[in-house]
């Protein structure tokens, strides 16, 4: 199992990646941000997204997807992808990663199947 800083760390490693962080989405705040602060402020990346989480968790509520759980959610800019992956594990529930990629540089397959082995890994 990974401490936050090494997981970070990994993410970081991912081709393209840009920034990183890990973000409670009950307050909004990222409890753990690394990466290029010319490119992105992560602590408002955090924020934002914090609403797009909730807004998906509660489309989920409202359509009774009870087994059905978020793997990521991808929004595509026209030079990024930001790449947002809600914690599965027990430990981790209320929490998501939030990874934002050089579109020119980044696999997206390449970078989502690494995220999600960077999820099973950390340990909150």
């Amino acid at each position: 199992m990974a401490n936050l800083e090494t997981s970070l760390k990994e993410a970081m490693a991912i081709e393209g990646a840009i920034g990183v962080a890990l973000v409670d989405y009950g307050s909004g705040m990222a409890l753990g941000t690394l990466g290029d602060s010319n490119e992105i402020d992560l602590n408002t990346a955090a924020a934002g997204n914090t609403d797009l989480v909730r807004a998906k968790m509660r489309t989920m509520e409202m359509l009774g997807q009870h087994d059905s759980e978020i793997e990521d959610i991808l929004v595509s800019l026209t030079t990024q992808y930001h790449l947002i992956r809600p914690l599965t594990t027990q430990s981790g529930r209320g929490l998501f990663l939030y990874l934002a990629l050089n579109r020119t540089r980044a696999n997206l397959a390449m970078a989502r199947h690494q995220l999600k082995r960077i999820e099973g890994t950390l340990e909150i």
